[in-house]
C-alpha cells in the first residue's frame, strides 16, 4: 500500500484568470505549447489575448484570428458548473501531478468527480476494443489489485480493455480520460459508466470543450493524457496498428515504464503487445510485476511542485529590438516541412532566442507552423 500521495499545494487561479485562460486556450490556433509561449512572452493571458490579432497578421494570416469571447467562455464555465464539473489550471492543487511534467500539458482541464484521485500515482491500462474474455479478465484483475495497492487507474473509456479496467477500479479510484467534451462520452453506450465514475470515487478529465464530439484526430490527444498522467502503462491485447501502441510510444517518450501482457502469436490482438515485449517492455502477467517496478519511483517527493513563474509565466521574454521583416524572412527560409529543433533554428538564423520564439508564435497563430513532439517545429505543407 502506498504511503502519502503526489498531491501538491499548487497555486490558485482567480476567477478572472481562469476566464482568461479558458478564452486563450479556446482561441483559434492556440494549443498547449502556444499557450505557454504566449504566457511566457506577455506575462498574462489577458495581455496575450489582446495581442493575438496582430500576431497572426504579422505571421501572414489573410484573415483575423478568431479570439474566444468573454460570453463564450462564461457560457462554458456555466455549463461545467451545472454538470458538476470545473476547470483546473496546471499547477493548481487538483491538477494531475504527473501530467503537468510532460511537454505540452493541457493548461486547463475540465474535471468532474473526486479530485483526490488525481493526487495519487496512477497506472494506465489500455488495450483492444475488441477484447477477448481472458484479456478483459486480466485487465480487470490488474486494475482491481492496483487500486487496492493505492494506485489510481487511468484509461480512455473505450470498449473492451478500457471498460474492464474502469469497472474493476470504480470503488478504489479510476480516471477516465476523454477525447471529446465531458458531456460527450465515446462510445455512447459508456455514458452510464461515465456517470458511475463521476458520481463515485472516480474522476473524468478532458481538455476539449463541452459539446465537442470526438473525431479521429482527437484520440491521440486523449492518449497523451493517459500516458502523461501515468507512472506506468500496462498494455493488454493491442493490434499492430492501434491507439494503444500510440499511447505506449508516448509513455516511453515521457519516461514512463511500459508493461505488456504477452499473448498468443496466433491472435492478431496480441501482435502489438508481443511487439512491445520485443522492444523492451516489461513482461506482465499480474499486478505484482507492475508494483515491483513502480515502487522505486512512486514516492511523491520525486515530483517537485512548480514555481509560480513556471505556471503563470513572468513576461521575461522581451526584445530591445523587436523582429522585423528581414528577421521573418530569414526564419521562414530556414524552416521547411522537416521538423527542426528550435535551438538549431536559433543557431542557424543567428537571431536572438526571444525573436525566434516570437516569430514562431506569429507563424503558429497564422496557421503556418506545425509543432511536433520533443519541441520540434516545421512549416505547414501549404508553405
Amino acid at each position: 500500500m502506498l504511503n502519502g500521495s503526489a498531491r501538491q499545494s499548487g497555486f490558485a487561479l482567480t476567477d478572472k484568470q481562469r476566464l482568461a485562460w479558458l478564452r486563450l486556450i479556446r482561441s483559434e490556433n492556440v494549443g498547449p505549447s502556444t499557450f505557454r509561449d504566449l504566457i511566457d512572452h506577455f506575462g498574462s493571458a489577458e495581455a496575450a489575448l489582446d495581442a493575438l490579432p496582430e500576431l497572426s497578421q504579422r505571421g501572414g494570416s489573410r484573415r483575423s484570428v478568431r479570439v474566444c469571447s468573454i460570453a463564450e467562455a462564461e457560457r462554458e464555465i456555466d455549463i461545467a458548473r451545472k454538470t458538476g464539473a470545473r476547470f483546473v489550471g496546471i499547477g493548481e492543487a487538483d491538477y494531475p501531478v504527473y501530467l503537468r511534467q510532460i511537454d505540452a500539458a493541457p493548461p486547463l482541464l475540465a474535471m468532474r468527480g473526486n479530485p483526490q484521485v488525481a493526487a495519487r500515482p496512477s497506472i494506465g491500462i489500455v488495450g483492444s476494443r475488441n477484447a477477448s474474455i481472458s484479456g478483459a479478465k486480466i485487465a480487470a484483475m490488474i486494475a482491481r489489485d492496483a487500486g487496492r495497492a493505492g494506485y489510481a487507474v487511468i484509461s480512455g473509456l473505450a470498449r473492451g480493455i478500457d471498460t474492464a479496467a474502469h469497472q474493476a477500479s470504480l470503488d478504489t479510484g479510476t480516471i477516465a480520460a476523454m477525447a471529446g467534451g465531458l458531456d460527450q462520452p465515446y462510445p455512447p453506450e459508456n455514458r452510464g459508466l461515465l456517470e458511475d465514475i463521476g458520481n463515485g470515487a472516480g474522476l473524468a478529465i478532458s481538455e476539449m470543450p463541452f459539446g465537442w464530439e470526438p473525431r479521429a484526430r482527437d484520440f491521440p490527444r486523449r492518449n497523451r493524457l493517459i500516458a502523461g498522467a501515468s507512472l506506468g502503462l500496462v498494455v493488454v491485447e493491442a493490434a499492430l496498428r492501434s491507439g494503444s501502441l500510440i499511447t505506449a510510444r508516448l509513455a516511453a517518450e515521457y519516461g514512463r515504464l511500459v508493461f505488456a501482457v504477452p499473448g498468443s502469436p496466433l491472435d492478431p490482438r496480441c501482435q502489438g503487445t508481443n511487439g512491445l515485449l520485443k522492444d523492451g517492455a516489461i513482461v506482465t502477467t499480474g499486478v505484482g510485476d507492475v508494483l515491483e517496478a513502480l515502487a522505486p519511483i512512486s514516492r511523491p517527493d520525486l515530483f517537485s511542485e512548480p514555481h509560480e513563474s513556471e505556471v503563470y509565466g513572468d513576461g521575461i521574454v522581451s526584445d530591445a529590438h523587436p523582429p522585423n521583416d528581414d528577421d521573418r524572412g530569414r526564419l521562414v527560409t530556414a524552416l521547411g516541412p522537416t521538423p527542426a529543433e528550435i535551438d538549431d533554428v536559433i543557431r542557424y538564423t543567428g537571431l536572438a532566442p526571444s525573436s525566434v520564439y516570437l516569430l514562431l508564435l506569429e507563424l503558429d497563430l497564422a496557421g503556418r507552423l506545425q509543432r511536433h513532439s520533443g519541441g520540434m517545429v516545421s512549416l505547414t505543407l501549404a508553405d
